[in-house]
């Protein structure tokens, strides 16, 4: 008998999710089996994810959100602040933050991840309050965002997004923003800034090659290229995070940033658009436990064993 034997679990399931016409009956079977007591509640628009938590968490003892990044993102700091710990059942098109914890697209497996109770203690990244767990980013993905047909999203998943991308490679212009670190301003010229808080984004891409989701810092990359059809041959470094080796990539790691821009740019976290210029960026350290598989509760520590050995 594990942990979370005859707790209550606050299920919130998205329907507008890529996947979110699936039965969730499976899963609340699997959940039920694990011991659980399961209460479902539905939710039409984000801004409800976090008001259901505040209004119901007095009768769970974790919660539960299945969706995709922006859904699990909207849960983010309510769930912080109910100190509930937060099951994943990855139902969206990227699925990002799943991939980066280890969990199985399978829902019925992702299911387990919650029965079998191991948790993992991850940061969560903030942009003028708002949560993330992946990235933030002003430019490209945000036109990206704002240009992307849900209905294109939904049927098509990540070919979809390569649709809408290329359309917004052909539109896309420079523009200027001071970054502010540590006290001290560099002005840029760029196409996008991302400020990563997790591992992965963007269907697979990873914010940089050692980066990892309770490591404690955020990490930025600005695309300052003068050819924007140079990013056809960054496409592979993206996907394994050594971006930052480019010339015309500038990196950073800390704790906070701050993005200023000329004229207010919105800001895209998980997919969303949900703030704009200026932009504080902060990281809360551990601030959130999510059930995960325990390879995935092992990586950091095995890792860090790794680098004393090579040590």
């Amino acid at each position: 008998m594990n942990d979370i034997t005859t707790r209550r679990a606050l299920l919130l399931v998205n329907p507008k999710a890529r996947r979110g016409q699936e039965s969730i009956a499976p899963v609340v079977e699997r959940l039920e089996a694990g011991g659980l007591r399961v209460s479902v509640e539905t939710f039409e628009a984000l801004p409800e994810i976090a008001r259901d938590i505040v209004r119901l968490r007095h009768r769970a003892d974790l919660v539960i959100v299945c969706g995709g990044d922006g859904s699990v993102s909207s849960a983010a700091v309510a769930a912080m602040e109910s100190g509930l710990p937060m099951g994943i059942i990855p139902m969206g098109t990227a699925n990002d933050l799943a991939r980066t914890l280890e969990i199985p697209l399978d829902l019925r497996k992702a299911a387990d991840v919650i029965v079998q109770g191991g948790r993992r203690l991850i940061d969560v990244g903030t942009v003028n309050g708002h949560a993330f767990f992946n990235v933030a980013s002003i430019g490209l993905s945000t036109d990206l965002a704002q240009g992307l047909d849900p209905a294109l999203k939904k049927r098509f998943g990540r070919f979809g997004y390569a649709l809408a991308a290329m359309k917004v490679l052909t539109k896309a212009r420079h523009f200027e923003a001071r970054i502010t670190e540590k006290g001290v301003a560099t002005e840029v010229e760029t196409y996008q800034i991302a400020v990563g808080n997790g591992r992965h984004y963007g269907g697979g891409n990873v914010v940089e090659e050692t980066a990892e989701i309770d490591d404690g810092h955020l990490d930025l990359y600005s695309l300052e290229m003068t050819n924007l059809w140079k990013m056809a041959l960054l496409l592979r470094s993206f996907r394994s995070g050594t971006h930052g080796a480019w010339s015309e990539v500038r990196t950073a790691r800390c704790v906070e940033f701050d993005i200023e821009t000329k004229r207010p740019m919105p800001v895209n976290t998980d997919g969303e658009i949900v703030t704009s210029t200026p932009a504080h960026f902060k990281v809360h350290p551990k601030a959130i436990s999510v059930f995960a598989p325990a390879a995935a509760r092992m990586q950091p520590r095995t890792k860090v064993l790794g680098d004393a050995v090579s040590g």
